[in-house]
């Protein structure tokens, strides 16, 4: 396996190194979204979600309901900013890279009612056509990202023709800048706090809540923007489980850590690691661990400049390894997925390429230069425990390189008596 090289600065800059380039970021994103726009015909683009109109434009808000802010964002003028109440007036002088704002309409998810939230709807499209009519695009096809359905009929009642534009922000983002990487660094690094901090406290007795609030804690304190992760321990640690509940750590408890969402600048982190609770584990044990382990290293060592999806795809094993049905039983769960910051989930942000049996042996994509995928596995026994690990890889010239820099070589053990 091949790491990453390691960044030379944290996350304070200061005028006698770059570091991040903030401005070079904007302006590349910004770049390839309109390459984007101008091969596939499409002069403009309608998008919600904060961290699709942050890619976009570099503006950002705390979006605590939905359609609150969005971009109006061209191939060949400077985007349109329509920008919440507060942020519409604070934030023009502080972000001068953005020349144009408005005022943006939002019902609420329409808690002002059906016929208030049509009419939000219809000024909403009004003022996107004029500025559509304004640059002679009236007539043009508008992609669409995020929005409700009463907003794209009222767009299409003023004669606007939509197209998805989703597959447009993926297209655009599926490779990463300079600068993206460094941010995906620096969410995979304050992971490896969190890791740490689990070895320190876990032991025996200790409760999943409790862990965790040391271990988010850790993470804040490490710098990441956001911190966001779960603890699947014991029993409920085999198949995964979305549904976190809180438990008493055992001894001899398998426990496996996700850090999906931690974020730096909206990038955010996709990595696994599992832990052994005060034992060390058994030679059954043992051979999950190796058997899991060895399929993501032949995930990643099968990841370079224009392999297939489907290649990779072949070291995953069928779902009916588990007695399962159907691959979608292992949907997100034996799988390589894009990492970056477009989104339209609320906390792990999902991109180009996806690397599973269930979508890439029929429809494969191509591996490009700059990707960063995070591949993750499991293996284990329903109700006895399980294992699993992800790793974040960025791909280059020679290969994908890991990007998490903490012990991937063996199960890990907290807490031992």
């Amino acid at each position: 396996m091949k790491w990453s090289p390691k960044l030379t600065h944290g996350i304070d800059y200061t005028d006698t190194f770059e570091g991040l380039n903030f401005t070079r970021m904007r302006e590349e994103r910004a770049a390839k979204a309109k390459q984007v726009l101008r091969q596939r015909g499409i002069p403009a683009i309608l998008v919600t979600g904060e961290p699709n109109v942050r890619y976009l434009t570099g503006f950002t808000w705390r979006e605590f309901q939905p359609y609150l802010s969005y971009t109006l964002f061209f191939a060949e003028h400077d985007p349109i900013v329509f920008a919440h109440a507060g942020s519409y007036h604070q934030m023009p002088d502080q972000a001068p890279w953005i020349k144009h704002w408005r005022i943006a309409r939002a019902s609420l998810q329409g808690i002002c009612g059906p016929e208030a939230a049509q009419e939000e709807a219809r000024l909403l499209a009004r003022e996107v056509h004029q500025e559509l009519k304004d640059k002679g695009l009236a007539k043009e096809k508008l992609g669409i990202v995020g929005f409700d359905y009463a907003t794209g009929e009222a767009l299409k009642q003023e004669g606007i023709t939509l197209v998805d534009g989703w597959p447009l922000l993926l297209e655009a983002s599926k490779t990463k800048t300079r600068d993206e990487i460094t941010c995906l660094k620096l969410a995979a690094s304050f992971c490896t706090s969190g890791w740490q901090r689990a070895l320190e406290v876990m032991k025996p007795g200790t409760e999943r809540d409790w862990v965790m609030r040391q271990v988010l804690g850790s993470i804040s304190e490490a710098g990441a923007t956001y911190s966001n992760g779960g603890l699947l321990s014991g029993p409920m640690s085999f198949e995964r489980n979305l549904s976190y509940m809180n438990r008493r750590i055992e001894y001899g408890d398998l426990v496996y850590i996700p850090f999906c969402g931690t974020s730096y600048l909206g990038y955010t982190a996709c990595v696994y690691r599992t832990f052994i609770v005060g034992r060390k584990p058994t030679a059954k044990e043992k051979d999950w661990f190796k058997q899991m382990k060895e399929r993501l290293d032949a995930c990643i060592e099968a990841t370079k400049i224009g392999a297939s999806t489907a290649d990779i795809a072949r070291a995953f094993p069928p779902a009916s390894k588990w007695g399962y049905k159907d691959e979608v039983e292992v949907l997100t769960v034996e799988v390589g997925h894009g990492i970056g910051l477009v989104n339209l989930a609320s906390h792990v942000h999902y991109n180009y390429p996806v690397i599973n049996r269930q979508w890439s042996l029929k429809y494969p994509q191509v591996i490009e230069e700059g990707m960063v995928i995070a591949y993750e596995s499991l293996e284990g026994e329903h109700r006895v425990g399980g294992v699993r690990m992800e790793n974040m890889v960025v791909v280059t010239k020679d290969g994908a390189e890991i990007m998490d820099y903490f012990p991937r070589e063996e199960i890990l053990v907290a807490g031992e008596i």
